[in-house]
């Protein structure tokens, strides 16, 4: 108020004493005002018809009238101001709020007397609310608001744009004034950046060592490239990835494509390397042979569900059992090796066992009775006949595929999902699942459950991990946003959204209510949704636009209070078991018919932990559905 007021004074001392009556500046000297005197020295005055008289002001003095006198936004409310007009939006919506987003304010300022709005004022407003998804509350009182940012003006210290006279940022934000930092909080900052520096010179440390050992490895490659390139039948097979170093060990599961010209992210793989799609991590800390350049993924686990390239001589195809080169320790020794690596030896060692007693079976048509079980014990016959199946078709060769249809209610696209030998593997020797097998259980879910059931298929949607999994998220974010607000923009009335998450080793689901703006987390492993950042800043995000899209409008105050809830289900005791619990919890979720999931979970299915035969229900579900589907065939 008092920097307006000496604002008007200046004005008054120019008009009256430096200008005449067709307001042109005076030729000559103006006469000290006396009048004025206890306020104005003659020094001041002097000083005062100079700076008015200077070209320059003049000139920004009559590019600010003339900008005054056509505003490119009129405001149209008259004497009503900012203040009295929020009041009375307020007051007509019946709203709870306390307060509008000053986009919101200045838009309806602008309105005129017959309702309409301008395009140039509509699109303002438009961009004002796709930036507000972008921006923190803390961006927007830090820096320039979002409605400056959205005409591209200057922000002024100590106002708000579109709030009106006398709000000030600490009013509006309720901010406490910036103190000057105390010498322990600069200690405390010194000492974080310089964490921060060492931790960043170890991670250029392994950096390099990492280079190093690439190159190690594409030396191997190609000098074994002209023997092991005809060693891979040609198309797409199941495989094994292995690493050398530090120890010889197994490290993933997944496909080795063989096709003449392919090409990794539009380039050209490097020589001695064929592109692999990653299905199934069992070292979680193994490190990609070579770094992806798109993702800047540099762990194995982070390129889950996407391609690599992978040295040929370090690749085996299912059917293959890898010899360990010779080295001059004399081998590996058994305890040195890594926990997953000992855990495939065992389920190799099983799966040899179960063939030998299985090829006493081979001359008789009836299902192989490889033990018998005790009175009243769980017999997985599904599996068995499946198993059986398999042996007895194609799908007992390498690289033998099935293709499944997905229709477009499933995921909100037409896809097909693609078995292969060892996704049924998985379910046989009981291992970690890949995400063919559970986008095949939520098609049996869907056949099963809510096919022809009105009130299940509009009550409960899937999400496809396939086009949203941890590394799309961190190379492709906004394709995988632009996804989830699809899918949550197909929805009329309250959808729960079910989607299994792979966050590059462990499996987990979440339950979106995107109308209520809620998400159920379970996790079989009893983690923390915080220790998946890039997975809620995606939720999170796409919730915003789909609200923005839908034009809803909500206080200030809980525009960012979107609900997490943390649903007590079942946990696993082991590192295996986790797309098994998530196929369970779908199921569980689908049968209660309910879209608010307890925090206690179900009581119906309130436990501790899920029993082997909870588990093994599952998988025969699964597998009679291969069965059913004709998936598999003599």
């Amino acid at each position: 108020m008092a920097g307006k007021r000496h604002r008007g004074w200046r004005t008054f001392l120019t008009n009256k004493y430096l200008k005449d009556k067709e307001n042109f500046f005076v030729e000559y000297d103006p006469e000290y005002p006396v009048k004025y005197a206890i306020f104005i020295t003659e020094e001041e005055w002097v000083a005062f018809v100079a700076q008015r008289r200077d070209e320059n002001f003049k000139k920004v003095s009559a590019t600010n009238r003339e900008r005054a006198s056509n505003p490119t936004y009129a405001y149209k409310k008259g004497r009503l101001g900012y203040a009295r007009l929020e009041e009375k939006i307020l007051d007509e919506t019946k709203s709870d709020a306390t307060s509008l987003p000053p986009h919101v304010l200045w838009k309806e300022a602008r309105v005129g007397k017959d309702g309409t709005v301008r395009d140039d004022v509509q699109h303002i407003y438009d961009e004002c609310e796709t930036l507000s998804q972008s921006i923190s509350t803390a961006e927007d009182q830090e820096n320039r608001s979002v409605l400056s940012r959205a005409l591209n003006v200057p922000e002024y210290p100590g106002r708000v744009r579109g709030k009106g006279h006398g709000c000030t940022p600490t009013s509006l934000y309720k901010n406490p004034r910036r103190r000057n930092p105390s010498n322990q909080e600069v200690m405390e900052t010194l000492q974080a950046l310089q964490a921060q520096v060492l931790q960043l010179q170890k991670d250029n440390e392994r950096y390099r060592c990492m280079e190093k050992c690439s190159s190690q490895l594409k030396e191997t490659s190609e000098k074994a490239s002209i023997n092991c390139q005809n060693k891979f039948p040609e198309g797409i097979s199941s495989c094994q990835l292995y690493l050398s170093s530090p120890t010889y060990r197994l490290v993933g599961k997944g496909k080795v494509h063989n096709t003449s010209g392919d090409l990794l992210h539009h380039r050209p793989l490097p020589d001695g390397h064929l592109k692999v799609s990653v299905d199934v991590v069992l070292d979680k800390d193994a490190l990609l042979p070579i770094p992806d350049i798109v993702s800047e993924a540099t762990l194995l686990r982070d390129a889950i569900g996407s391609f690599v390239a992978w040295p040929l001589d370090l690749i085996f195809i299912d059917d293959e059992t890898p010899t360990k080169p010779a080295s001059k320790d004399k081998g590996i020794l058994r305890h040195n090796e890594s926990v997953a690596s000992q855990k495939e030896v065992f389920a190799q060692g099983s799966q040899q066992l179960s063939q030998k007693i299985g090829s006493r079976q081979k001359n008789k048509r009836d299902l192989p009775v490889t033990y018998l079980p005790k009175k009243g014990a769980f017999v997985p016959r599904y599996q068995i006949s499946l198993e059986t199946l398999v042996d007895s078709s194609d799908m007992a060769t390498a690289g033998a595929i099935r293709l499944l249809d997905m229709e477009e209610d499933i995921f909100g696209y037409s896809c097909t999902e693609t078995i292969g030998k060892e996704d049924l593997e998985h379910i046989f020797r009981h291992q970690e699942l890949g995400v063919g097998v559970i986008h095949t259980y939520i098609r049996f879910l869907y056949d099963n459950f809510m096919r022809g059931n009105d009130q299940l298929s509009n009550r409960f949607r899937f999400v496809s991990s396939s086009l949203v999994n941890k590394a799309l998220i961190c190379r492709e974010p906004d394709s995988c946003r632009e996804y989830l607000v699809k899918r949550f923009m197909a929805s009329s009335t309250n959808n729960l959204y079910l989607w299994p998450y792979n966050s590059g080793c462990h499996w987990l689901l979440l339950a979106i209510d995107p109308l209520k703006e809620v998400v159920y987390f379970l996790n079989s492993i009893d983690g923390e949704w915080t220790n998946y950042p890039d997975m809620k800043q995606l939720v999170d995000t796409s919730i915003k636009v789909f609200r923005s899209q839908r034009q809803a409008r909500v206080p200030r105050t809980k525009s960012s209070n979107i609900t997490w809830i943390k649903v007590q289900c079942p946990l696993q005791r082991n590192g295996i078991d986790c797309g098994y619990f998530v196929m369970r919890f779908m199921r569980e979720i689908i049968n209660m018919n309910q879209i608010e999931i307890p925090i206690t979970y179900f009581d119906e299915y309130k436990c501790a932990h899920y029993t082997r035969l909870q588990l093994e229900q599952i998988k025969e579900e699964l597998c009679q559905y291969f069965i059913e589907k004709r998936l598999i065939s003599i």
